[in-house]
């Protein structure tokens, strides 16, 4: 994959075509995806450290103007093309997209909230990783190229800006920026060294733990898991620790929170509920009192130390 990682120069970030293929393998329910995601969201150490490069070199992208937008890529299993005059033979057939149903536009409501919690999914993955975070403009409206893969000649509705889709997906873009705010008030997720199990003075915490099913037992060579979580410690002395469970399963799971030390667990994000009610502001956050959560289908759950 065009040697992702190799080109020389530390002041040079790249476009990290690993993290894309596999943050979209994960999302859409592929086996054997665990270990790899893990090695995306910490900032893609096999392909960035052994030349002394850090996190901020890797460019962690899903969607780029080369490809779907990521509303297509929830939305249709084949490329879609014809417009092109190519056929169809242009663009890439390895889109690892998933239609949750119904090729293209459809008036389920199943299929249709499937869809949009997965669009969640991957904005809130792509907001909780390691390195340099990027956003196809449109992304966070839903912008779609009805199924086109390689749009460079469309100089038309296929490509332009729909600016009406600002006010009818209002709420994909609040959850979009409620993202960004989360990132931006954790500099845990934003880490200029790679994350390598030691202890965290402020927090006496390790600085990641990685957690399967259950606590501290990441299912790193089971293939058929789709489960992993991570506790993540703060940095600074404001901050909160973060628990975060990324669930691509298809079943709803019970699962365990780790046990803090004169702190608790506050819910921040949840993809499988409502949007308005997926991201919950601090001082609206209510402390768990249960050891154990149910974790919905298809749905990736924040929490907040305090």
């Amino acid at each position: 994959l065009y040697q992702v990682g190799g080109f020389p120069g530390f002041r040079w970030a790249e476009w990290n075509g690993r993290y894309r293929d596999s943050i979209r393998q994960f999302i859409k329910g592929d086996p054997g995806m665990v270990a790899e995601l893990a090695t995306r969201l910490t900032g893609s150490s096999d392909l960035y450290r052994g030349s002394g490069r850090l996190p901020i070199n890797s460019v962690n992208f899903v969607t780029c103007h080369d490809g779907f937008t990521l509303y297509d890529l929830v939305s249709y299993n084949e490329k879609y093309n014809q417009a092109n005059g190519e056929d169809n033979r242009d663009g890439d057939n390895q889109n690892h997209s998933r239609n949750y149903g119904a090729e293209g536009v459809t008036d389920d409501p199943v299929i249709n909230a499937l869809r949009l919690k997965q669009v969640k999914n991957f904005m809130a993955v792509l907001m909780l990783s390691q390195g340099v975070p990027m956003i196809l403009a449109g992304d966070e409206i839903l912008r779609s190229q009805q199924g086109n893969n390689n749009s460079y000649c469309q100089d038309n509705e296929l490509s332009w800006f729909d600016w009406n889709l600002l006010e009818k997906n209002q709420e994909m873009f609040s959850f979009t920026k409620g993202m960004i705010k989360l990132r931006k008030r954790h500099p845990s997720l934003m880490q200029r060294l790679y994350l390598d199990n030691e202890i965290v003075d402020i927090s006496n915490m390790h600085d990641i733990t990685w957690h399967g099913l259950q606590l501290d037992e990441p299912q790193w060579i089971d293939s058929s898991s789709r489960v992993l979580a991570c506790t993540l410690s703060r940095v600074k002395a404001e901050e909160e620790d973060l628990h975060i469970i990324f669930n691509m399963s298809e079943d709803e799971l019970t699962m365990e929170l780790p046990e803090l030390k004169e702190r608790m667990w506050h819910l921040a994000v949840d993809t499988a509920r409502p949007i308005a009610e997926d991201i919950i502001e601090p001082e609206q956050q209510q402390a768990v009192g249960e050891k154990t959560i149910q974790v919905s289908p298809q749905s990736i759950i924040v929490y907040e130390s305090r």
